[in-house]
């Protein structure tokens, strides 16, 4: 059992809740480490716009991207 909850967007705090609409906009979901990471907020934002930069820039395409993100969660045997 996780030590800390998956925030849903009605628990969230309105800043964290416009960041929720952000993903659900985008991907048509919130990823699970950002609702867990909402119960810091201030956290959250930093994460939120570093996952932004690595994952839109740089050369490798955002798929193969996915691809890593997903096979080392299931590696380490993490809920994704």
């Amino acid at each position: 059992m996780p030590r800390l909850t998956k925030l849903s967007p009605q628990q969230a705090d309105e800043r964290t809740r416009r960041i929720f609409e952000g993903f659900l906009k985008e991907r048509g979901n919130v990823p699970n480490m950002f609702r867990t990471v909402a119960h810091r907020p201030e956290i959250m934002q930093t994460m939120t716009e570093h996952f932004r930069v690595v994952m839109n820039g740089g050369t490798v395409d955002k798929k193969l991207k996915e691809l890593v993100a997903v096979r080392v969660s299931h590696l380490n045997c993490c809920d994704y």
